[in-house]
């Protein structure tokens, strides 16, 4: 063996166990989910080639389309909320407290991460109960949060942020910490302000990870499903839907298979374009 192919060895050792994980968990079944989507099939009778008359469909399909909307919206807000929301949070923290106050509330915003989706939505779907929920109570309303068209998706983002903030809030804390002192305080000396020294130092330093936590937030975002089936079925009249959940009631349920693989194929192809245009656009801002 040539030495420099001896060297190459230990390399393709270690990352074979990765990939042979991608190769059977993530490349085989888009593979099957493809050969699928060129059949009508209700596994019971023989699959029937349909070519791309699937595919045809989900354009013309009125759920379908409001499906991929809602998902759309609610991984925008997600994003926002939890970048937003989260930064005000760590930077709250970061600044503020005492190293032991800071592991308290650490802990506290990121238990919540911890509990399941299931657990989560039984609890907030007791909490907006239109006649008995803490919410109506709190608010001195009569609002049916979930059965309202206006407010049912806002109200899952909502839970959505209560659940899933604290991760989001860790990472940004941690990159809060690693932005060294000493810019700040040579900012400072240069007459900045808190502001400005948030903008041209703060900001600049933790654009990766802000990177990483918005990439993070939007596949997340994309692929709900927990709250949407347990708190509203999708509904008010398709109004909470997501792709993931229709992609679920046409295969388990109405068991068009073929059907429900080409729009699980749709949420990949949304998902990879969404992402490259996120490593494209952050070229321009963030530094490495």
């Amino acid at each position: 063996m040539k030495p420099q192919r001896r060297d190459w060895l230990p390399g393709y050792l270690f990352i074979s166990p990765a990939v042979l994980l991608f190769l059977v968990f993530v490349a085989a079944p888009l593979v099957a989910a493809f050969g699928l989507s060129l059949f009508h099939w209700d596994l019971l009778s023989t699959p029937e080639f349909a070519g791309l008359d699937n595919f045809r469909q989900l354009v013309t399909d009125g759920a379908t389309i409001r499906a991929v909307i809602n998902t759309f919206v609610f991984a925008i807000s997600s994003v926002i909320t939890h970048i937003g929301i989260g930064m005000l949070l760590a930077l709250g923290v970061h600044r503020t407290m005492t190293r032991g106050t800071k592991y308290f509330v650490r802990t506290a915003f990121f238990f919540p991460f911890l509990v399941s989706w299931a657990a989560v939505a039984l609890v907030w779907k007791y909490v907006l109960d239109p006649t008995f929920g803490l919410a109506n109570y709190y608010l001195s309303a009569t609002t049916n949060w979930l059965a309202s068209p206006t407010w049912a998706l806002p109200t899952l983002i909502v839970v959505d942020w209560w659940h899933t903030i604290g991760y989001t809030f860790i990472i940004l804390l941690a990159g809060l910490q690693t932005v060294p002192a000493q810019l700040h305080e040579a900012a400072r000396v240069d007459g900045a302000n808190a502001w400005w020294r948030f903008w041209s130092v703060t900001l600049p330093v933790m654009s990766p990870t802000i990177f990483f936590a918005t990439v993070i937030t939007f596949i997340g975002a994309f692929q709900i499903f927990d709250p949407m089936v347990i708190m509203t079925q999708g509904g008010p009249d398709g109004a909470t839907r997501s792709i993931v959940q229709y992609t679920y009631e046409k295969g388990f349920q109405s068991f068009e298979i073929g059907y429900a693989a080409a729009l699980s194929l749709v949420l990949f192809v949304v998902i990879m374009i969404v992402t490259g245009l996120q490593f494209r656009l952050s070229r321009r801002w963030v530094h490495l």
